[in-house]
């Protein structure tokens, strides 16, 4: 699975969320523990309307010094240009709830994370994306971050579906969520896509609840008929 150009994903369309078995791709070593919402995020970047944009202030404030002169950062690095796997280490992601610091990654152009664990609420957020956010032990992980310093070039194959990362001429064993791998698999990590692809059901179950009256059920938007 390629990076996605500024985070596009099913919901922009409507369209079925895709099964995301797997993804490969170069990865981007951020070494450290306890890398909060608001270090890969910055507070101030959260005024934004939309989340466009957002990819560009990633790890702003470790990239960048106070007068915006760039920071020894691997974001910052043009070996990792293009990266599209995260590896980082343990409790990724804590902090604030903050759906922002996702969309920050996604923008920026991560398509997976692999760490030592994550925050329960950031891998939420990151599945509602279609990032998967895979586990490995403590010593996998910084030989994975190792192996991607040495060859910021090579290919990171992370399979979802059988639970392993794959890197140079090695494969570790990964854990996924059971749920969040079911999701992934299937498709139906995407609610809003899902909402919209049975979006006739859903008008359905609010006709049936008594408490929603018949002009508070969404209309069918037109063209979209069995007609055409």
């Amino acid at each position: 699975m390629s990076p996605r150009p500024d985070g596009g994903s099913a919901a922009d369309t409507g369209s079925n969320a895709p099964s995301i078995e797997s993804v490969s791709g170069t990865g981007v070593p951020v070494r450290g523990n306890d890398v909060d919402t608001d270090q890969i995020i910055p507070a101030r970047f959260l005024k934004a309307v939309t989340f466009e944009g957002l990819g560009q202030f990633a790890f702003f404030d470790q990239r960048f010094d106070a007068n915006d002169d760039p920071k020894d950062h691997p974001f910052n690095e043009d070996r990792y240009r293009g990266a599209s796997v995260l590896v980082v280490n343990a409790n990724f992601g804590c902090g604030s709830s903050r759906e922002h610091a996702p969309q920050a990654l996604m923008r920026w152009g991560i398509d997976a994370v692999v760490g030592e664990s994550f925050a329960e609420i950031f891998a939420g957020n990151c599945l509602a994306l279609g990032i998967p956010t895979v586990t490995a032990d403590r010593e996998d992980v910084r030989a994975l971050q190792d192996w991607v310093a040495a060859n910021p070039d090579g290919d990171v194959d992370v399979d979802v579906e059988s639970e392993t990362v794959t890197f140079g001429d090695r494969t570790v064993r990964a854990t996924v969520d059971d749920s969040q791998r079911q999701l992934l698999v299937e498709g139906k990590w995407d609610t809003t896509a899902l909402l919209r692809s049975n979006a006739e059901a859903v008008r359905d179950t609010a006709r049936s609840l008594p408490y929603v009256d018949e002009e508070q059920v969404p209309e069918e938007p037109a063209g979209s008929g069995a007609d055409g």
